[in-house]
């Protein structure tokens, strides 16, 4: 399978507001951005949709590296909470329902095609290509 690096970043202007998503896709020498907006959404659907987009591009499986500063993209999968929610029929430890849990279940699916590793990295700091993300994610607000 080909090695992938996947950046990815949500953006919302004001939680829930107008949203954006940008990703980084980096093959080989090769370096793919993509980014979308969506208006009266959430900062956690603009992180997930980041994510399902930069694999939905990928045109085969994949061993992808994802690096994401959501706590909650990165938890869910790294905590094994996605597998329990979908043992609890989409009920939280707290017996809530599952908030999200179509694009949960689309990023299950797509994890079911690629070997994905998740990495969690630091927002708004030094790293080159989270920023690169961030900033494709504010542009799609603006272009909204």
């Amino acid at each position: 399978m080909d090695d992938v690096i996947l950046y990815t970043d949500g953006a919302c202007s004001g939680n829930p507001g107008d949203g954006g998503w940008g990703c980084v896709l980096i093959y080989k020498d090769n370096k793919k951005e993509l980014s979308g907006g969506q208006k009266d959404t959430t900062n956690n659907i603009m992180e997930m949709t980041a994510v399902i987009k930069g694999l939905e591009a990928l045109k085969r499986p994949c061993n992808v590296n994802i690096y994401s500063d959501s706590s909650y993209v990165v938890n869910t999968f790294e905590k094994g909470w996605l597998e329990n929610w979908m043992k609890n029929g989409w009920r939280t430890s707290d017996k809530k329902d599952v908030k999200n849990k179509d694009l949960w279940m689309k990023l299950y699916e797509l994890s079911n095609i690629h070997n994905i590793t998740f990495n969690k990295v630091k927002g708004h700091s030094d790293d080159e290509l989270n920023n690169r993300c961030d900033e494709l994610a504010r542009a799609a607000i603006k272009n909204l």
